[in-house]
């Protein structure tokens, strides 16, 4: 007769909960899942949900003994045994907390080995393994974590995580019962994490994490506030009021954003090191104590972090990732937004109630004519409301691999792109340089046409493009293919329609037209749409729209809607060709 170590039983109960979540990923997907983890919920926020985030993996505690305990545990569920680790942050912490250990005492690693599905998505087993030699102290947190399961989790990842749909998704989930419940940033995959409990939930899993990738700071610590009201007494009460306090402050932020900006406070800054507060206030002409209380509300929101100072002198403060977006010469900078929003856009919003009362924007309202007119006299601030749509040009960087555009470049003759109000030519710069057979004209206001030259000989393809200085009614004709980017949502539908004739007339019978706007979700889902349109109200007097919107918008121009692709910061890129002509390609759209 032999007797199994308790040991050995432990280890064959870890690799029976481990069967058991591989077959759970097998066997699930998101449409089946979000229904049984949120009973209830249906049409608009279920499709937000589904739209949004996918089912990623279901995650699990295991306790291994060693390195060759776990690879056992693994090859046992036919899962692979060299799937790579990293060290966990969240999950140590977390452990660390629940069992007042050092988290150096600690050794978690994660690990996602791959489930194969039948329907041929990418899903995992999330695995966290806290390694617990025998007879080690340690074997008394693997019993009460067995017992429990509280790192128990299915997970969902969001699809493409900017801030608003984060926190759309995450309102979502709390209006359906779900709980915050803590959650971090793993600098080692730049990843963050959500958890929610799910007292609800009709299945064997009472925890769901969103999983976002990169650095997402703020809506991380408005979530982590959101999660210790849930631990505190009376807390349901208290909740409503304190997130509504949440979102009256949010002008704060704005400004407190835009003054780092005006003040050089990013500049001044790295990532690397970290300043004593009194060195950036004479770096930045600033007082100190008043830099302090500036910088210490930057760092609760991710802008700056602070490194813990010796003794119980304060820390110095260094720029995180998501701050040094603000710094002038970042690629990709978004200083120039900063200074917008928080500049002659943030007081007209102060207006927004006239907007809504009167349709007429505040802009107007504000500054006593239209803010095109209005930048046009000010030429600091045009070239500022220039570079601050040169900002958003992520959204820019799929568009020159669409098939429009790159069966153009492979036309025997050199096909020529116009864009239509191009600004400072980011767009059309990034089209030639990614094909250089390509050639460009950009038809533009006199004071853009000159910064748009400026960038485009810089991008070494100034040789390539023509410029013309006038109006819509100046559309050049004889191009292969036009671009609307960002344009159409200015203005009012009775606009839009003249400036697509004008489009039209100018092209020939075979040219395409690619329209690049937000798209308003059919169903409410959270979108940057959402926000934009009521930006448009305020500042412009335009409207973002649904696709159907620009479809009849098309038509009544003599247009017709080829097709739609979308692009990154939920823009979207619109085909549309001549009524009647010919379809040379169904797969360019």
């Amino acid at each position: 007769m032999t007797t199994t170590l308790p040991d050995e039983t432990l280890l064959l109960d870890d690799t029976a909960c481990l069967r058991a979540a591989a077959r759970f990923v097998r066997e699930h997907d998101s449409a089946a899942l979000l229904p049984l983890l949120l009973p209830g919920i249906d049409g608009p926020d279920l499709r937000a949900l589904a739209g949004h985030c996918r089912f990623a993996h279901a995650g699990l505690l295991l306790f291994p003994p060693d390195a060759d305990g776990l690879r056992t545990q693994l090859a046992a569920c036919g899962l692979a045994v060299d799937t790579p680790s990293h060290p966990s942050v969240v999950v140590r912490q977390r452990l660390a907390r629940r069992h007042r250990r050092d988290p150096a005492e600690l050794d978690v690693q994660i690990l996602r080995p791959q489930v194969h599905c039948s329907v041929g998505e990418r899903r995992a087993v999330e695995v966290f393994a806290l390694t617990v030699p025998p007879h080690s102290d340690l074997e008394s947190i693997a019993a009460y974590e067995r017992t429990r399961r509280h790192e128990a989790h299915l997970a969902f990842e969001i699809e493409h995580p900017e801030p608003l749909v984060l926190r759309g998704l995450c309102a979502i989930l709390v209006r359906h019962g779900a709980r915050p419940d803590g959650g971090g940033y793993n600098p080692h995959e730049d990843g963050t994490v959500l958890y929610f409990t799910l007292p609800d939930a009709a299945c064997d899993y009472e925890r769901l994490e969103l999983y976002a990738r990169g650095d997402h700071r703020d809506t991380l610590a408005a979530h982590l506030d959101h999660s210790e009201q849930h631990h505190r007494p009376g807390h349901d009460a208290q909740q409503p009021a304190e997130t509504l306090l949440h979102l009256l402050t949010g002008a704060w932020t704005t400004q407190a954003l835009a003054a780092s900006a005006r003040l050089g406070l990013p500049d001044a800054m790295d990532t690397r090191t970290a300043h004593r507060t009194e060195d950036l206030a004479r770096l930045t002409g600033t007082h100190p104590r008043s830099l302090a209380t500036l910088l210490r509300y930057l760092a609760m929101l991710g802008v700056v972090a602070q490194d813990p100072g010796p003794d119980d002198e304060e820390g110095g403060f260094r720029l995180t990732e998501l701050g040094a977006l603000l710094r002038a010469d970042a690629p990709g900078s978004m200083r120039p937004l900063a200074l917008m929003y928080g500049g002659p856009f943030y007081r007209s919003f102060g207006g927004l109630d006239h907007a809504v009362r009167t349709g007429r924007p505040a802009f107007d309202h504000l500054f006593g004519e239209n803010h095109f007119d209005h930048f046009a006299r000010d030429p600091e601030l045009a070239a500022l409301f220039d570079r601050s749509m040169a900002a958003s040009s992520r959204m820019f960087e799929p568009l020159p691999d669409h098939p429009v555009i790159t069966t153009a470049a492979q036309a025997p003759a050199a096909a020529t792109v116009v864009d239509v109000a191009g600004g400072n030519g980011e767009l059309l710069g990034r089209i030639l340089t990614a094909h250089p057979r390509l050639r460009g004209v950009l038809l533009e206001r006199p004071h853009a046409v000159e910064a748009a030259r400026r960038l485009l000989d810089a991008a070494g393809c100034g040789a390539r493009c023509d410029y013309r200085a006038g109006d819509f009614a100046d559309v050049p004709p004889g191009g292969d293919v036009y671009v609307l980017s960002r344009v159409l949502h200015d203005w009012d539908d009775d606009r839009c329609r003249e400036i697509l004739r004008h489009c039209v007339r100018a092209m020939p019978a075979h040219a395409d037209l690619l329209v690049v706007e937000r798209l308003l979700p059919v169903d409410g889902s959270p979108s940057l749409a959402t926000a934009w349109d009521l930006h448009m109200l305020c500042n412009v007097g335009g409207r973002e729209r649904r696709a159907d919107h620009y479809a009849r918008l098309f038509a009544d121009a003599g247009l017709r809607l080829v097709g739609q692709r979308p692009l990154p910061l939920d823009a979207h890129v619109l085909h549309a060709r001549r009524a009647g002509a010919p379809d040379p390609a169904a797969g360019r759209s």
